[in-house]
Order: C-alpha cells, then sequence, then structure tokens
C-alpha cells in the first residue's frame, strides 16, 4: 500500500549554463519521485538524466499493473520488497544508459546521478548515486538522509576538513559513482519511518550546493503550497549565482 502523498517540483537551468541537463518525474499514484542530474558534456547529460527517470517510473508502472512480471535483476532477501523495487528500478536505468550509450557514439561517456523515494507501507525507502540530494524535515528539524558520492565525501571520512578546507578542495566535484559509469551500479538504499506531516526534498546539487540548510529550512518551514516552495528554492539558488541546472521536488506525507 502507498503511502498518502502530495507532491510537486519543479528545474531550472540556472544562470551560467546554456542547456538543462537535470530531470524529474512525480508519480505520485505509484508512491515515487525520481530526481537525475546528468553529466557528459553536448546533450548527452540530458539524454542520461531522461532515460534514468523514464526507466525507474516504467518500471514501477509495470510492476504495479503486472505483479508477476519477472524483474531484470536478481532481489537482496536483506532488503524490503520497497527497496528492492526501488534498487531494481535504478540497476534497470543504468542498463539504459549503458545501452544508449553503446549504440550511438555521440553519447558515449555520458551518465547521471539519481535519488528517488518510493513510499509505502509507512516507509519511505530512499536510493540513490552520486551527489543528488534527500532531505527529510520534520517537526522543524532539516536532516539530510543520503551521503554524497564524491571524493570530498570519502576524503572526508578520512579526515574532516574544515569549510575553509572544503572551499578550496580541488576534488570536491568529482563524483566517485553514477549512473552509465560501469555495467553494474552500487545503489545506495535506506529505508524511514514516515509520519504526517514530513516534508522530503530531493535535489540536484544545483540547489545544495548554492542554498544553505538554514535557507531550506526557512522555506519548508512556511511550505503550505509545495509548487511555490520549489519555486522559492529555485530563486534562492539562482539568487546565489546559479552556476548549475537546478532542481527541487518536494514531497509531503499526508
Amino acid at each position: 500500500m502507498t503511502v498518502a502523498i502530495e507532491a510537486a517540483g519543479r528545474t531550472d537551468v540556472g544562470q551560467k549554463r546554456g542547456h538543462n541537463e537535470d530531470a524529474f518525474a512525480v508519480h505520485v499514484e505509484d508512491g515515487l519521485v525520481v530526481v537525475a542530474d546528468g553529466v557528459g558534456g553536448g546533450r548527452s547529460g540530458e539524454v542520461a538524466s531522461r532515460l534514468t527517470v523514464e526507466a525507474v517510473g516504467n518500471f514501477f508502472r509495470v510492476t504495479s499493473l503486472d505483479p508477476e512480471v519477472t524483474w531484470p535483476f536478481k532481489l537482496n532477501p536483506a532488503r524490503s520488497f520497497n527497496e528492492n523495487r526501488l534498487v531494481v528500478g535504478v540497476q534497470l536505468a543504468n542498463l539504459r544508459v549503458r545501452e544508449a550509450a553503446a549504440r550511438d557514439p555521440a553519447l558515449d561517456g555520458m551518465s547521471t546521478t539519481v535519488v528517488a523515494i518510493s513510499f509505502a507501507d509507512n516507509e519511505a525507502s530512499v536510493a540513490h548515486a552520486g551527489d543528488s540530494r534527500a532531505y527529510r524535515f520534520r517537526e522543524g528539524s532539516l536532516s539530510q538522509i543520503t551521503e554524497d558520492h564524491t571524493l570530498l565525501a570519502d576524503y572526508q571520512k578520512l579526515k574532516p576538513l574544515s569549510p575553509e578546507e572544503v572551499e578550496v578542495f580541488p576534488y570536491k566535484n568529482v563524483i566517485v559513482r553514477a549512473l552509465g559509469m560501469r555495467d553494474e551500479v552500487d545503489v545506495a538504499v535506506a529505508q524511514h519511518e514516515t509520519k504526517p506531516g514530513d516534508i522530503y526534498l530531493l535535489c540536484s546539487d544545483g540547489l545544495s550546493g548554492m542554498v544553505s540548510d538554514r535557507e531550506i529550512t526557512d522555506t519548508l518551514s512556511t511550505a503550505s503550497d509545495l509548487d511555490k516552495a520549489c519555486a522559492e528554492l529555485i530563486d534562492r539558488a539562482n539568487a546565489h549565482g546559479g552556476v548549475d541546472n537546478i532542481t527541487a521536488v518536494l514531497v509531503r506525507v499526508r
């Protein structure tokens, strides 16, 4: 059974980029939201992100219509059904990106980050690869519930850096995990209990890299209208320079 949710999402090219390589999908009827941030130069990044949100959404639709359909990847018995469904959807998206790149030399090397949440049985399953993030806003408190798959994040596990050191770290934007990079992708997944009133934010790094946690908290504290809140978050990112494409998707548990 899916959790009752309401959702809204927006994406924006930002102030510095020529085109938008982000993509998102909201499938309220399936309790699914997905954000992808494409990488690859030219327009191949937007191909990778579009293929990803389509593949995950289609997999959820097919498995909703036919619960007996054969899944393309093995299930992990240690995970819940909902976690497995989300992970397999992302693995299928990785396959679709790899297949498209193999068919068209112009798409060679394309990849995309992804973050997705599936809501079912009072649980939110969160899967991701890369540096697109998920946050949970509960009772006035904001928590980041994904861990960036970047060289900076890996380095900080060995040696924590000050904010000043982070600012000058030479490889802070290097992604170490994404769809399309390899034939197999290690999808990080976790399950969280939901509460009525919880708000989940999924975003590309064009938002999280430009808007502070304090500003996100301020916006979500008064988020009566989720679409307007998405617009406000994007406006904040653009006001700070908008150096990348910006995507924000908000989901409220009813």
